[in-house]
């Protein structure tokens, strides 16, 4: 998806007021923007971090709604919803310190040769059955892992498969790239 700088900048608006209606347990209904690439449906993950920790990260490969509707969307499930934060939610008071970006996917791609991707670029999916995972590329930056590392702990992490699943012919292994917006708070 080719998003100009005019188009990132509203999607991080829209996000920043979805985050700020959602800790203040306020409703937010997006308006259209008006912005013809916002109106594409399309992948996206919101990651929300406080000091570094990730406080929340919940997306879609697939929305049949716009960008503009999808993306508060996930930001409000990111702050609310993800189920690895039970207990320590963020809260209004955490506003100044919450760091976020949004990530816009690009169309998951099957992956033939899954030691051929390049660690930063490619995000990873696997599936065997019912049972998925995903890492987003920045991961693998962060983490500083090897591409066998990134896909046996996507496997293993995420998936709650075998951490050598990713080798084996009955798991789908897809790639994808993402187009990172940083939305300061």
């Amino acid at each position: 998806m080719n998003l100009d700088d005019a188009d990132k900048a509203v999607l991080a608006d829209l996000a920043r007021q979805a985050l700020r209606a959602a800790l203040s347990d306020e409703e937010f209904s997006p308006e259209n923007p008006g912005r013809d690439q916002l109106d594409n449906c399309g992948g996206v993950f919101v990651t929300l971090r406080t000091h570094g920790d990730l406080r929340g990260c919940i997306g879609c490969f697939t929305s049949d709604n716009p960008l503009w509707e999808t993306v508060p969307e996930y930001t409000r499930l990111s702050a609310l919803d993800d189920p690895r934060f039970v207990g320590r939610r963020l809260t209004v008071r955490d506003l100044p310190d919450v760091e976020m970006d949004i990530s816009v996917l690009s169309p998951l791609e099957p992956c033939s040769d899954p030691e051929k991707i390049v660690l930063g670029k490619h995000g990873i999916y696997v599936r065997q059955g019912r049972l998925s995972g995903c890492f987003l590329p920045s991961v693998a930056t962060e983490t500083g892992w090897s591409i066998d590392e990134f896909w046996s702990h996507c496997c293993r992490d995420k998936a709650g498969l075998a951490a050598d699943a990713w080798r084996k012919p009955q798991t789908e292994c897809y790639v994808f790239t993402a187009d990172v917006i940083d939305c300061p708070v």
